[in-house]
């Protein structure tokens, strides 16, 4: 029998949000968009950053359709490229005076072996240096706007993907040297997010910014494609869905669950540093019913020292030192 997913409480669903602002990464399709629809409607400023904007502008059109109140924003943003990072969060801050809250939704997931425009391997890029990055260059205008919440979204493979353990590979973290291998890739991208939502709890302590990190699930969403061989997209939607559901995988409403819990239960106010998860893929069966919070089963996530070496190591690498 399936596992039944988290759900957030219906009174956080009904608050009311109306002058609030927050960015959404990834906001075009998948969780990025049920969490900026959601916000919406609860009459919150949605800045949806998109690396497309042509499809990011179809998805907010379609939430105006339903709600034509809604305060959406479709703003470019490619977090392969610290360029268009910078560009962004300079934009931002010269269209908004403040920010409650920064989602960090949008990433890759098995991608072959590539290099973003800085030459970072892809999924380190994507998944963690620019969102780092991004993070950088609002944390002033998020501490401004305190009370604030920075959500970073990570993955049950954080703990290990298809076999591959979580690991920060400080010694060749973009695989110029080693062998390249896709999903350890992902594992050590998705631990780094992880990581840093902890060091940025521990750096913005008694600022009024909270930060945590999350596993959505295993979501039916765009992210998938990628994993699975093209044979079976074809097919997903007729064939595959109700195995892959017993399975575990959830629809993106029920993965934009953990989501909105970070960003609107009270409780998370006092839990920065926590990670929350959906039900999940882990090794450990205790963790696969997940919680909000929970205690990650990779030991590496608590490694608060090669937490603050990644911290230092990510600021030289994006360019901040």
């Amino acid at each position: 029998m399936a596992k039944k997913p988290l759900m957030v409480r219906p009174e956080l669903l009904s608050r009311d949000l109306a002058g609030t602002i927050y960015i959404i990464t990834g906001a075009n399709s998948g969780i990025g968009f049920v969490v900026a629809r959601q916000l919406a409607k609860q009459g919150a400023a949605a800045i949806m950053a998109c690396r497309r904007v042509a499809d990011g502008e179809r998805a907010a059109r379609e939430i105006l359709e339903e709600f034509p109140k809604a305060r959406l924003d479709v703003m470019e943003l490619d977090l392969g490229s610290l360029v268009s990072v910078r560009a962004f969060a300079a934009l931002f801050q010269n269209r908004y005076k403040r920010l409650d809250g920064l989602v960090n939704n949008a990433g890759l997931m098995h991608t072959p072996k590539g290099r973003t425009k800085d030459g970072f391997e892809t999924q380190f890029g994507v998944n963690y240096l620019g969102p780092f990055l991004l993070t950088s260059l609002l944390t002033d205008v998020l501490k401004a706007s305190a009370p604030a919440r920075i959500v970073n979204v990570s993955s049950s493979y954080h703990e290990q993907a298809l076999g591959r353990i979580g690991a920060i590979h400080f010694d060749d973290l973009n695989y110029q040297r080693r062998p390249f291998d896709s999903w350890e890739a992902y594992a050590q991208s998705k631990l780094a997010s992880l990581m840093h939502a902890r060091e940025l709890a521990r750096r913005l302590a008694e600022s009024g910014v909270v930060a945590v990190s999350l596993n959505p699930g295993f979501v039916r969403t765009n992210l998938i494609r990628t994993s699975l061989p093209s044979w079976a997209m074809k097919v997903l939607n007729v064939v595959l869905n109700p195995f892959l559901r017993l399975g575990g995988m959830i629809e993106p409403w029920e993965g934009a669950q953990t989501t909105l819990h970070a960003l609107l239960a009270p409780e998370v106010v006092g839990q920065s540093g926590a990670y929350f998860s959906q039900i999940g893929l882990y090794k450990d069966k205790a963790a696969r019913l997940g919680g909000w919070p929970m205690r990650s089963p990779n030991p590496a996530a608590y490694d608060d020292d090669a937490a603050r070496r990644l911290w230092d190591v990510s600021e030289e690498l994006v360019g901040l030192r």
